[in-house]
């Protein structure tokens, strides 16, 4: 699902742009992952001493005997820079706030620039009153006595006064306090949307699981009813034709079945144990099926340890008697065997049934799921030179 919210915030925009990749994104996302509020504290204590010391090295302060009059001055310039960033930083803040829309960013500079100049303006004209009082004593006679600031370029100066009040000074101080609070901005919100995509995809990936999961857990339920319903039909049989087989029969279907219950509660199995259990079910199969049914096994012993979710080689097994033909003449063979890239395959003789078999999907489906649960390469199944062949990934024990 992909939300594409009328207006999108700035601090969303780099959100809404994994909506390509199915991220929920705009005002959700926002919600559910909110962006952590910019701090700029270290900056503005650093920068505050920055600019302080760049102006007191320029105005050469630190050649000047201390007097009680240097001291108030510096005291004086240090509160004008402090009051100058905080004025101008709240003017950003509150704009940015007033107008969040990405549509609106040229409106929301513009009046940080206008509304930054007049106070910028303001501020600077108190501020020459205050250095005339400090210098003269008195305000008789005021005069912005600063020197302009101007810009030249090829014999052409710029500057610009108003009532006293170096407009242009003003100018260059909102550009500056706007250029470093946008860039700090924009590294902030790239980082936070990040990190927030980052959550949202880790949350995605839990939902699949969780989904997955479930899908597991229901596949699991059909198919311990179907084994059971398929080994009560044999038994069935053997109760009036071979009493003591059938005997028999239900202690290795009791062993089975056990097995088959305790194994749904692990997710990985030893081969061994797999293979122990394969041979256990095929004597069930056996007897219901006599000659027309043949199970070879070619297993590395070096891979005797490695491990495959419980039941694969079970369903592979159930799955290949079942869309197949099983008879004396006509022999199903299924041949379990490893190779040297530490896979299993599991081969059987391709002899469909005429009439097409009903199918829930369960087998392959069980398979694929638990394998993709697990973060593993998925089994592969193809028919070659008349046979079915799954290959199955064995997983190294850690």
């Amino acid at each position: 699902m992909t939300v594409h919210p009328p207006d999108v915030p700035v601090h969303g925009y780099f959100a809404c742009s994994a909506a390509r990749r199915g991220v929920i994104c705009g005002s959700l996302t926002a919600t559910r992952f909110p962006l952590d509020p910019l701090n700029d504290r270290w900056l503005r204590i650093v920068g505050i001493l920055l600019l302080m010391l760049l102006y007191t090295s320029g105005a050469g302060v630190f050649q000047q005997p201390f007097s009680g009059k240097l001291l108030l001055r510096i005291t004086l310039t240090l509160l004008l820079f402090v009051t100058y960033w905080h004025v101008l930083r709240g003017l950003i803040f509150v704009f940015r706030r007033r107008f969040p829309q990405r549509r609106k960013t040229l409106l929301r500079l513009l009046l940080t620039v206008l509304t930054g100049v007049v106070a910028a303006s303001i501020l600077g004209f108190l501020s020459a009153v205050l250095r005339f009082w400090v210098r003269y004593g008195t305000l008789a006679n005021f005069r912005n006595t600063d020197q302009a600031a101007s810009f030249t370029l090829n014999s052409l100066t710029l500057s610009f006064r108003l009532f006293g009040v170096d407009v242009f000074q003003s100018v260059i101080i909102v550009a500056f306090y706007l250029t470093l609070y946008e860039t700090l901005f924009y590294i902030h919100d790239s980082t936070q949307n990040h990190k927030r995509l980052k959550q949202a995809e880790q949350e995605k990936e839990k939902l699949r699981i969780a989904n997955l999961q479930s899908q597991l857990d229901a596949l699991k339920q059909q198919v311990n009813p179907h084994f059971l319903f398929n080994s009560l039909n044999v038994l069935d049989s053997l109760i009036e034709e071979d009493p003591q087989q059938a005997r028999v029969f239900l202690d290795e279907l009791s062993s089975v079945y056990r097995y088959l219950l305790r194994s749904n509660e692990s997710r990985l199995t030893p081969l061994t144990t797999e293979l122990a259990f394969i041979q256990s079910y095929f004597h069930l199969l056996k007897t219901r099926h006599g000659e027309g049914l043949t199970l070879t096994v070619a297993i590395d012993e070096a891979l005797a340890d490695y491990q495959l979710p419980p039941l694969t080689l079970q369903l592979l097994v159930e799955n290949a008697v079942k869309h197949n033909v099983v008879l004396p003449d006509q022999p199903l063979t299924i041949r379990i065997e490893t190779d040297s890239q530490a896979r299993l395959s599991v081969r059987n003789t391709l002899q469909k049934k005429p009439s097409r078999v009903l199918s829930n999907g369960v087998g392959l489906g069980n398979i694929l799921a638990k394998y993709q649960m697990l973060g593993q390469a998925a089994p592969t199944f193809f028919e070659i030179d008349g046979e079915f062949v799954v290959t199955l990934p064995l997983i190294q024990p850690e």
